[in-house]
Protein backbone atom coordinates (compact mmCIF):
# COMPACT_ATOMS: atom_id res chain seq x y z
CA UNK A 1 0.00 0.00 0.00
CA UNK A 2 1.26 3.56 -0.72
CA UNK A 3 0.45 6.67 1.09
CA UNK A 4 1.02 10.30 0.18
CA UNK A 5 1.92 12.54 3.43
CA UNK A 6 3.00 15.79 3.39
CA UNK A 7 6.91 16.86 4.30
CA UNK A 8 6.62 21.18 4.19
CA UNK A 9 5.22 21.91 1.16
CA UNK A 10 5.83 18.96 -0.67
CA UNK A 11 4.32 15.31 -0.23
CA UNK A 12 6.18 12.01 0.22
CA UNK A 13 4.65 8.64 -1.06
CA UNK A 14 5.44 6.16 1.70
CA UNK A 15 5.53 2.36 1.31
CA UNK A 16 3.48 0.49 3.97
CA UNK A 17 4.08 -3.22 4.34
CA UNK A 18 1.54 -4.06 7.38
CA UNK A 19 -1.80 -3.79 7.58
CA UNK A 20 -2.85 0.09 7.93
CA UNK A 21 -5.79 2.87 8.60
CA UNK A 22 -5.39 6.17 7.27
CA UNK A 23 -7.08 9.25 9.62
CA UNK A 24 -7.67 12.28 7.96
CA UNK A 25 -10.01 15.21 9.07
CA UNK A 26 -13.38 14.15 7.64
CA UNK A 27 -15.09 15.65 4.48
CA UNK A 28 -17.25 18.20 4.35
CA UNK A 29 -19.07 20.16 1.95
CA UNK A 30 -17.64 23.39 1.22
CA UNK A 31 -19.99 26.24 0.23
CA UNK A 32 -18.64 29.72 -2.01
CA UNK A 33 -15.85 30.98 0.99
CA UNK A 34 -17.34 34.79 0.37
CA UNK A 35 -20.95 33.80 0.33
CA UNK A 36 -20.04 32.17 3.76
CA UNK A 37 -18.40 35.26 4.91
CA UNK A 38 -21.22 37.78 3.90
CA UNK A 39 -23.93 34.97 5.43
CA UNK A 40 -22.27 35.45 9.23
CA UNK A 41 -21.00 38.97 9.07
CA UNK A 42 -24.49 39.94 7.99
CA UNK A 43 -25.72 37.78 10.77
CA UNK A 44 -23.94 38.37 13.90
CA UNK A 45 -24.63 36.34 16.87
CA UNK A 46 -25.00 38.64 20.13
CA UNK A 47 -23.79 41.42 17.97
CA UNK A 48 -24.35 44.58 16.77
CA UNK A 49 -23.86 44.27 12.76
CA UNK A 50 -20.03 44.88 12.09
CA UNK A 51 -20.64 48.18 9.53
CA UNK A 52 -22.59 49.51 12.80
CA UNK A 53 -19.66 48.16 14.61
CA UNK A 54 -17.04 49.80 12.59
CA UNK A 55 -18.81 53.38 11.93
CA UNK A 56 -18.93 53.71 15.64
CA UNK A 57 -15.04 53.13 16.42
CA UNK A 58 -13.28 56.33 16.14
CA UNK A 59 -10.21 53.98 16.65
CA UNK A 60 -10.03 50.15 15.35
CA UNK A 61 -7.56 47.25 16.71
CA UNK A 62 -7.45 44.09 14.33
CA UNK A 63 -5.71 41.19 16.00
CA UNK A 64 -4.70 38.53 13.51
CA UNK A 65 -2.96 35.03 14.03
CA UNK A 66 0.36 34.58 13.55
CA UNK A 67 1.77 32.36 10.91
CA UNK A 68 1.81 29.23 12.88
CA UNK A 69 -1.83 28.68 12.19
CA UNK A 70 -3.63 28.12 8.75
CA UNK A 71 -6.13 31.23 9.67
CA UNK A 72 -7.53 32.42 6.52
CA UNK A 73 -6.81 36.31 7.59
CA UNK A 74 -6.30 37.57 4.05
CA UNK A 75 -9.69 35.86 3.08
CA UNK A 76 -11.46 37.83 5.45
CA UNK A 77 -9.81 41.04 4.46
CA UNK A 78 -10.82 40.33 1.09
CA UNK A 79 -14.39 41.34 2.45
CA UNK A 80 -13.64 43.83 5.04
CA UNK A 81 -10.97 45.24 2.57
CA UNK A 82 -13.27 48.76 1.97
CA UNK A 83 -14.72 48.85 5.93
CA UNK A 84 -10.41 49.00 7.09
CA UNK A 85 -9.12 50.69 4.21
CA UNK A 86 -11.47 53.82 4.53
CA UNK A 87 -11.66 53.91 8.55
CA UNK A 88 -10.03 57.23 9.66
CA UNK A 89 -7.56 55.34 12.32
CA UNK A 90 -7.07 51.56 12.29
CA UNK A 91 -4.45 48.97 13.53
CA UNK A 92 -3.64 45.55 13.50
CA UNK A 93 -1.78 44.03 16.01
CA UNK A 94 -0.39 40.38 15.26
CA UNK A 95 -0.93 38.25 18.20
CA UNK A 96 2.29 36.34 18.56
CA UNK A 97 1.44 35.01 22.25
CA UNK A 98 4.80 33.76 23.26
CA UNK A 99 5.94 33.34 19.33
CA UNK A 100 8.76 35.15 17.80
CA UNK A 101 7.84 37.73 15.20
CA UNK A 102 6.91 36.67 11.83
CA UNK A 103 9.39 37.45 9.14
CA UNK A 104 8.68 39.52 5.87
CA UNK A 105 7.50 36.47 4.20
CA UNK A 106 4.99 35.40 6.88
CA UNK A 107 3.66 38.47 7.33
CA UNK A 108 2.74 38.19 3.42
CA UNK A 109 1.04 34.95 4.40
CA UNK A 110 -0.65 36.34 7.03
CA UNK A 111 -2.10 39.30 5.20
CA UNK A 112 -2.15 38.08 1.36
CA UNK A 113 -2.31 41.03 -0.94
CA UNK A 114 -3.14 43.33 1.40
CA UNK A 115 -0.06 43.63 3.27
CA UNK A 116 1.49 46.50 1.19
CA UNK A 117 -1.74 48.36 1.83
CA UNK A 118 -1.26 48.38 5.76
CA UNK A 119 1.94 47.44 6.64
CA UNK A 120 2.31 50.94 8.01
CA UNK A 121 -0.08 49.89 10.49
CA UNK A 122 0.71 46.68 11.46
CA UNK A 123 2.41 45.69 15.05
CA UNK A 124 3.04 42.58 16.41
CA UNK A 125 2.93 41.81 20.06
CA UNK A 126 5.64 40.96 22.09
CA UNK A 127 5.35 39.41 25.00
CA UNK A 128 8.68 39.97 26.63
CA UNK A 129 8.47 43.91 26.04
CA UNK A 130 7.00 45.11 29.49
CA UNK A 131 7.00 48.22 28.90
CA UNK A 132 3.67 47.43 26.17
CA UNK A 133 2.22 45.93 28.58
CA UNK A 134 -0.71 47.14 30.91
CA UNK A 135 -2.40 45.50 33.82
CA UNK A 136 -5.69 44.55 33.83
CA UNK A 137 -6.63 42.14 36.91
CA UNK A 138 -6.44 38.80 38.65
CA UNK A 139 -8.36 35.63 36.86
CA UNK A 140 -10.14 33.78 40.15
CA UNK A 141 -6.83 31.20 39.71
CA UNK A 142 -4.71 34.30 40.34
CA UNK A 143 -3.35 34.57 36.51
CA UNK A 144 -2.16 38.21 36.30
CA UNK A 145 -4.03 39.89 33.20
CA UNK A 146 -1.00 41.65 31.53
CA UNK A 147 -2.12 42.70 27.89
CA UNK A 148 -0.51 44.82 25.12
CA UNK A 149 -1.20 48.45 25.88
CA UNK A 150 -3.19 49.01 22.32
CA UNK A 151 -6.11 46.98 23.44
CA UNK A 152 -7.25 49.44 26.45
CA UNK A 153 -5.97 52.24 24.63
CA UNK A 154 -7.86 51.59 21.37
CA UNK A 155 -11.22 49.78 22.83
CA UNK A 156 -12.73 48.43 20.14
CA UNK A 157 -11.24 45.41 19.06
CA UNK A 158 -11.95 43.27 15.77
CA UNK A 159 -10.42 39.75 16.19
CA UNK A 160 -9.87 37.38 13.67
CA UNK A 161 -9.11 33.77 14.70
CA UNK A 162 -9.58 29.98 13.37
CA UNK A 163 -11.06 27.44 16.17
CA UNK A 164 -9.35 23.92 16.08
CA UNK A 165 -8.80 20.90 18.55
CA UNK A 166 -5.74 21.95 20.94
CA UNK A 167 -4.15 19.76 23.06
CA UNK A 168 -4.33 21.38 26.29
CA UNK A 169 -6.77 24.54 25.92
CA UNK A 170 -9.50 22.02 24.40
CA UNK A 171 -9.82 24.58 21.24
CA UNK A 172 -7.95 27.34 20.23
CA UNK A 173 -10.07 30.46 18.89
CA UNK A 174 -11.89 33.18 20.96
CA UNK A 175 -10.37 34.25 23.55
CA UNK A 176 -7.05 32.70 22.61
CA UNK A 177 -6.72 35.92 20.48
CA UNK A 178 -6.21 37.61 23.86
CA UNK A 179 -4.70 34.90 25.97
CA UNK A 180 -2.13 33.91 25.09
CA UNK A 181 -2.03 36.44 21.63
CA UNK A 182 -1.62 40.07 23.00
CA UNK A 183 -1.04 38.98 26.30
CA UNK A 184 2.80 39.08 28.39
CA UNK A 185 5.06 36.47 28.99
CA UNK A 186 4.15 36.45 32.64
CA UNK A 187 0.84 36.36 32.45
CA UNK A 188 1.06 33.47 29.21
CA UNK A 189 3.60 31.96 31.92
CA UNK A 190 0.76 31.77 34.89
CA UNK A 191 -1.82 30.26 32.34
CA UNK A 192 -0.19 27.81 30.79
CA UNK A 193 1.15 26.34 34.10
CA UNK A 194 -2.47 24.83 34.57
CA UNK A 195 -1.67 22.60 31.44
CA UNK A 196 -0.02 20.32 33.96
CA UNK A 197 -3.76 19.11 34.54
CA UNK A 198 -5.16 15.78 33.11
CA UNK A 199 -8.36 18.00 32.56
CA UNK A 200 -6.43 20.21 30.32
CA UNK A 201 -6.94 18.53 26.96
CA UNK A 202 -7.92 18.17 23.77
CA UNK A 203 -11.76 18.80 23.28
CA UNK A 204 -12.24 19.67 26.96
CA UNK A 205 -13.64 22.71 28.10
CA UNK A 206 -16.25 22.38 31.13
CA UNK A 207 -13.66 21.43 34.32
CA UNK A 208 -10.63 22.56 31.39
CA UNK A 209 -8.41 24.96 34.09
CA UNK A 210 -6.81 26.24 31.09
CA UNK A 211 -9.82 27.29 29.54
CA UNK A 212 -11.60 28.12 32.19
CA UNK A 213 -9.02 30.66 33.23
CA UNK A 214 -8.87 31.75 29.71
CA UNK A 215 -12.80 33.09 30.10
CA UNK A 216 -12.22 33.93 33.20
CA UNK A 217 -9.39 36.63 32.52
CA UNK A 218 -11.99 38.08 29.42
CA UNK A 219 -13.93 39.71 32.47
CA UNK A 220 -11.02 42.11 32.81
CA UNK A 221 -12.01 43.14 28.95
CA UNK A 222 -15.60 44.09 29.74
CA UNK A 223 -14.71 47.73 28.78
CA UNK A 224 -13.51 46.47 26.00
CA UNK A 225 -15.68 46.71 22.68
CA UNK A 226 -15.41 43.27 21.08
CA UNK A 227 -16.45 42.07 17.60
CA UNK A 228 -15.04 38.40 16.82
CA UNK A 229 -14.51 36.49 13.81
CA UNK A 230 -14.20 32.85 14.14
CA UNK A 231 -13.13 30.42 10.80
CA UNK A 232 -13.24 26.73 10.77
CA UNK A 233 -10.96 25.37 8.27
CA UNK A 234 -11.27 21.91 6.85
CA UNK A 235 -8.52 19.26 6.80
CA UNK A 236 -6.62 20.84 3.27
CA UNK A 237 -7.30 24.46 4.66
CA UNK A 238 -10.43 25.36 2.60
CA UNK A 239 -13.00 27.63 4.07
CA UNK A 240 -15.93 25.28 5.96
CA UNK A 241 -17.73 27.88 8.54
CA UNK A 242 -17.42 31.26 10.09
CA UNK A 243 -19.10 32.91 12.62
CA UNK A 244 -19.28 36.31 13.58
CA UNK A 245 -20.49 38.73 16.56
CA UNK A 246 -19.72 38.14 20.17
CA UNK A 247 -16.54 36.75 21.42
CA UNK A 248 -17.87 33.80 23.38
CA UNK A 249 -21.38 32.96 21.42
CA UNK A 250 -18.70 32.55 18.01
CA UNK A 251 -16.21 31.00 19.56
CA UNK A 252 -19.08 28.56 20.84
CA UNK A 253 -20.58 28.16 18.02
CA UNK A 254 -17.44 27.58 15.53
CA UNK A 255 -16.47 24.64 17.70
CA UNK A 256 -19.70 22.62 16.66
CA UNK A 257 -18.64 22.94 13.26
CA UNK A 258 -14.64 22.08 14.05
CA UNK A 259 -15.62 18.55 15.85
CA UNK A 260 -17.76 18.38 12.49
CA UNK A 261 -14.23 18.20 11.16
CA UNK A 262 -11.52 17.05 13.28
CA UNK A 263 -13.13 14.46 15.47
CA UNK A 264 -12.45 11.53 13.19
CA UNK A 265 -13.65 7.51 14.17
CA UNK A 266 -10.84 4.87 14.95
CA UNK A 267 -11.18 1.46 14.24
CA UNK A 268 -8.69 0.16 16.63
CA UNK A 269 -5.72 1.47 18.27
CA UNK A 270 -2.19 0.47 16.37
CA UNK A 271 1.51 -0.20 17.72
CA UNK A 272 2.70 2.05 14.93
CA UNK A 273 1.54 5.52 14.72
CA UNK A 274 2.76 7.58 11.83
CA UNK A 275 1.94 11.67 12.74
CA UNK A 276 2.31 14.44 10.30
CA UNK A 277 2.43 18.03 11.57
CA UNK A 278 1.35 19.89 7.79
CA UNK A 279 2.47 23.00 6.11
CA UNK A 280 1.96 25.71 7.80
CA UNK A 281 1.94 24.04 11.75
CA UNK A 282 5.23 22.41 10.91
CA UNK A 283 6.71 25.62 11.53
CA UNK A 284 9.42 24.89 14.79
CA UNK A 285 9.71 21.50 16.76
CA UNK A 286 7.89 23.22 19.59
CA UNK A 287 4.86 23.36 17.37
CA UNK A 288 5.27 20.30 15.61
CA UNK A 289 4.45 18.75 19.21
CA UNK A 290 0.92 19.17 18.71
CA UNK A 291 0.64 16.25 16.19
CA UNK A 292 2.67 13.82 18.37
CA UNK A 293 -0.30 15.09 21.22
CA UNK A 294 -2.70 13.91 18.95
CA UNK A 295 -1.27 10.87 17.71
CA UNK A 296 -0.96 9.49 21.44
CA UNK A 297 -4.60 8.75 21.26
CA UNK A 298 -4.33 6.64 18.35
CA UNK A 299 -1.15 4.27 19.92
CA UNK A 300 -0.79 1.37 21.49
CA UNK A 301 0.72 0.98 25.31
CA UNK A 302 4.50 -0.19 23.96
CA UNK A 303 4.37 1.22 20.55
CA UNK A 304 6.31 3.32 18.28
CA UNK A 305 4.64 6.70 17.64
CA UNK A 306 6.29 8.72 15.25
CA UNK A 307 6.14 12.44 14.27
CA UNK A 308 7.10 13.70 11.06
CA UNK A 309 7.43 17.59 10.66
CA UNK A 310 10.10 19.46 7.98
CA UNK A 311 10.42 22.10 11.57
CA UNK A 312 11.22 24.45 9.05
CA UNK A 313 12.34 27.01 11.32
CA UNK A 314 14.02 25.26 14.17
CA UNK A 315 13.66 24.64 17.32
CA UNK A 316 11.09 27.50 18.23
CA UNK A 317 10.82 28.28 22.34
CA UNK A 318 13.86 26.45 24.00
CA UNK A 319 12.89 26.20 27.57
CA UNK A 320 10.96 22.93 27.28
CA UNK A 321 14.04 21.21 25.04
CA UNK A 322 16.36 22.76 28.15
CA UNK A 323 14.41 20.78 30.02
CA UNK A 324 13.74 17.32 28.60
CA UNK A 325 17.53 17.46 27.58
CA UNK A 326 18.34 17.86 30.83
CA UNK A 327 16.49 14.69 32.29
CA UNK A 328 17.77 11.48 32.08
CA UNK A 329 14.75 10.24 31.21
CA UNK A 330 11.02 11.06 30.33
CA UNK A 331 10.46 10.42 34.38
CA UNK A 332 12.99 12.31 35.30
CA UNK A 333 11.31 15.38 33.84
CA UNK A 334 8.10 15.03 35.30
CA UNK A 335 9.99 14.85 38.97
CA UNK A 336 11.63 17.72 37.81
CA UNK A 337 8.22 19.66 36.99
CA UNK A 338 7.27 18.85 40.78
CA UNK A 339 9.88 21.36 41.76
CA UNK A 340 10.08 24.35 39.41
CA UNK A 341 7.98 25.76 36.53
CA UNK A 342 8.85 28.21 33.43
CA UNK A 343 6.78 28.79 30.13
CA UNK A 344 7.66 26.18 27.74
CA UNK A 345 7.67 22.71 30.63
CA UNK A 346 3.82 22.42 30.01
CA UNK A 347 5.41 21.00 26.27
CA UNK A 348 7.75 19.01 27.83
CA UNK A 349 5.36 17.40 30.62
CA UNK A 350 2.98 16.31 27.99
CA UNK A 351 5.41 14.96 25.65
CA UNK A 352 7.10 12.95 29.11
CA UNK A 353 3.77 11.74 29.60
CA UNK A 354 3.72 10.44 25.91
CA UNK A 355 7.78 9.12 26.36
CA UNK A 356 6.01 7.04 29.36
CA UNK A 357 4.24 4.54 27.60
CA UNK A 358 5.42 4.62 24.20
CA UNK A 359 8.80 4.93 22.00
CA UNK A 360 8.69 8.58 20.21
CA UNK A 361 10.18 9.04 17.13
CA UNK A 362 10.46 11.94 14.54
CA UNK A 363 11.66 12.23 10.82
CA UNK A 364 12.32 16.52 10.73
CA UNK A 365 15.32 18.43 9.01
CA UNK A 366 16.86 18.85 12.51
CA UNK A 367 20.17 17.99 13.92
CA UNK A 368 19.73 14.51 15.47
CA UNK A 369 21.19 15.68 18.43
CA UNK A 370 18.43 18.14 19.00
CA UNK A 371 16.16 15.24 18.48
CA UNK A 372 17.90 13.14 21.05
CA UNK A 373 17.51 16.01 23.40
CA UNK A 374 14.00 15.97 23.15
CA UNK A 375 13.96 12.07 24.02
CA UNK A 376 13.26 11.19 20.47
CA UNK A 377 14.64 8.73 18.22
CA UNK A 378 15.97 10.99 15.10
CA UNK A 379 15.12 10.09 11.38
CA UNK A 380 15.48 11.97 8.35
CA UNK A 381 13.96 9.37 5.79
CA UNK A 382 10.28 8.46 6.68
CA UNK A 383 10.65 5.74 4.81
CA UNK A 384 12.95 4.07 6.86
CA UNK A 385 11.63 5.15 9.69
CA UNK A 386 8.18 3.19 9.02
CA UNK A 387 10.33 0.29 7.83
CA UNK A 388 12.38 -0.04 11.14
CA UNK A 389 9.31 0.68 13.02
CA UNK A 390 7.95 -2.81 11.46
CA UNK A 391 10.81 -4.79 11.82
CA UNK A 392 11.11 -3.83 15.51
CA UNK A 393 7.57 -4.87 16.31
CA UNK A 394 7.60 -7.79 14.27
CA UNK A 395 10.80 -8.58 16.87
CA UNK A 396 8.17 -8.16 19.88
CA UNK A 397 6.37 -10.90 18.17
CA UNK A 398 3.67 -8.69 17.67
CA UNK A 399 1.69 -8.15 14.29
CA UNK A 400 2.28 -4.42 12.92
CA UNK A 401 -0.52 -2.76 12.41
CA UNK A 402 -0.20 1.27 11.13
CA UNK A 403 -2.46 4.22 11.44
CA UNK A 404 -1.25 7.35 9.90
CA UNK A 405 -2.35 10.67 10.19
CA UNK A 406 -1.38 12.87 7.44
CA UNK A 407 -2.93 16.14 9.53
CA UNK A 408 -2.04 14.84 13.05
CA UNK A 409 -2.32 18.60 14.07
CA UNK A 410 -5.23 18.37 13.16
CA UNK A 411 -6.48 15.30 13.41
CA UNK A 412 -8.56 13.91 16.86
CA UNK A 413 -8.74 10.30 16.81
CA UNK A 414 -11.55 8.44 19.19
CA UNK A 415 -12.44 4.63 19.36
CA UNK A 416 -15.50 4.22 17.54
CA UNK A 417 -16.53 0.87 19.15
CA UNK A 418 -19.51 -0.08 16.58
CA UNK A 419 -17.74 -0.09 13.61
CA UNK A 420 -16.88 -3.21 11.79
Amino acid sequence: MQVDIPYGEENITIDISAPCEVLVPNEVQIRDQFEIIEQAIQNPIGKESFEDFAAKSDRLLVIVNDASRPTPTSVILEFLFSYLSSHSDVRFLVATGAHREPTEEENRFIFGRFYDDFKEVIFVHDARKEEDMTYLGTSKNGTEMYINKLVPEIRNVLIIGSVEPHYFAGFTGGRKSFLPGVASYKTIEMNHRLAFSDDARSLALDGNPVHEDMVDAMNVLENINIFSIQTVLTGDHKLYAVTAGDLLKTFDAAIEAAKTIYCVPLRQRANIVISVAPYPMDIDLYQSQKALDNGKLAVEDDGILIVVSKCRMGVGEAAFLDLLGSAGSCQDVLNILDEEYKLGYHKAAKMAQIGIRTQMWAVTDLDENIIKKAKLKPYSDIQSAVNDAIQLIKVKGKQPRIVIMPSGSLTIPYLNLNKK
